[in-house]
């Protein structure tokens, strides 16, 4: 949970409910939609109502904090591959991840796509953050020279929604038709 100047860190067993909210959220979310029932979240997550509107004061606030959790844990996949695995590598394992998320989450991310102001800081935020992962990551296969120069950020979001798009029926050709992509980003002589 974000805290703000002057507010004290969460206890633990504050942050367990917490993190327990939004694990539960995000499941009813994907099985019922943006209506799924906040009472049956917090009795999933084990907790009473009050604490669920403790944490989230309203139903989009909840909304939000599984699209903020989403989008970090995709940005720190690929920060994290940046920094251990060789360009080529960490460019394909991302892309992996980010077409496999697409591609399982495409209801819930739609969901709270619907929900949330397209002009919110929520999503202004999520989307500078992501993009700037995918920049991260590429520009490192940029440098390697196993990326072409002249590919953006945004371009290589798009590959791997098209990627998620092309799997969803097949995926056990996702890594086939990723090889694919990535020899076709690779540099000409």
């Amino acid at each position: 949970m974000p805290t703000t100047a002057g507010q004290r860190p969460m206890r633990a067993d504050a942050r367990r409910n917490y993190e327990r909210l939004l694990t539960e959220a995000k499941s009813a979310f994907l099985e019922y939609g943006a209506d799924a029932s906040l009472e049956e979240i917090a009795r999933r997550a084990g907790v009473g109502i009050g604490t669920l509107y403790r944490h989230f004061p309203t139903r989009l606030a909840l909304q939000e904090a599984v699209y903020r959790e989403e989008m970090q844990q995709l940005a720190d996949k690929a920060h994290e591959l940046a920094a251990t695995a060789s360009a080529d590598e960490g460019l394909a394992a991302w892309m992996l991840t980010i077409t496999e998320y697409s591609r399982t989450k495409r209801g819930l991310t739609q969901i709270l796509k619907a929900v949330i102001d397209l002009h919110s800081n929520t999503f202004v935020q999520c989307h500078d953050q992501i993009e700037t992962a995918a920049a991260t990551i590429l520009a490192r296969a940029q440098e390697a020279g196993t990326a072409h120069p002249d590919l953006r950020a945004c371009d290589l979001l798009r590959l791997a929604h098209a990627l998620s798009v092309a799997s969803e029926r097949a995926p056990e050709d996702t890594e086939l038709l990723l090889s694919f992509m990535l020899d076709g980003l690779r540099p000409r002589s």
